[in-house]
């Protein structure tokens, strides 16, 4: 009677090893699932924000171009009036291309000429060297996006640049 007794006591035992073995299985079948679905959340997410990156930047692209515009206007009329009062609705509405993304950049009087940053209006001659390729005078803001750092316009100046001299002319002549 001892062996029946010994495979009775083994019997439950492969049993339970049975059940252990397809729990295990079962717990990374769910594992890889699982990863697979994060992977497909991961993915889902980053598609989700690029749209929604386009659609922004569709439905806002007219918005900027037209507060531009607005701000361009206002700005010109407050430094041909000498008015604070639209000096002041032109920085309002700088306050509202912060809020869409977009930095104004002005040109600043004695500033060095940066490629990428200006763009040359016009030139005026100087005399002095020390002027040459800097800021004589601003004459459009130029627009940067924060996001992305890329320049949406260049800020517009007239620059110095510094004269030759005038050949001497001939004794004789």
């Amino acid at each position: 009677m001892g062996p029946p007794a010994e495979e009775s006591k083994s019997e439950p035992f492969a049993d339970l090893a049975e059940r252990l073995s397809a729990v295990e299985t079962a717990v990374k079948d769910f594992h890889r699932r699982a990863a697979h679905r994060e992977s497909v959340i991961d993915r889902l997410h980053e598609e989700n924000q690029s749209l929604r990156n386009g659609m922004r930047r569709e439905v806002l692209d007219p918005v900027i171009s037209d507060l531009v515009r607005l701000y361009d206007g206002l700005n010109a009329q407050a430094q041909r009036l000498s008015s604070e009062l639209f000096a002041s609705f032109a920085d309002d509405v700088v306050l509202v291309l912060d809020r869409c993304g977009i930095e104004v950049v002005a040109a600043v009087a004695g500033e060095e000429f940066q490629s990428g940053l200006h763009a040359v209006g016009s030139v005026e001659e100087t005399a002095d060297p020390a002027l040459h390729n800097t800021v004589a005078a601003p004459l459009l803001a130029g627009l940067r996006e924060r996001d992305t750092g890329r320049m949406r316009r260049l800020a517009k100046a007239v620059f110095y640049r510094a004269g030759q001299a005038a050949p001497a002319e001939p004794a004789g002549a």
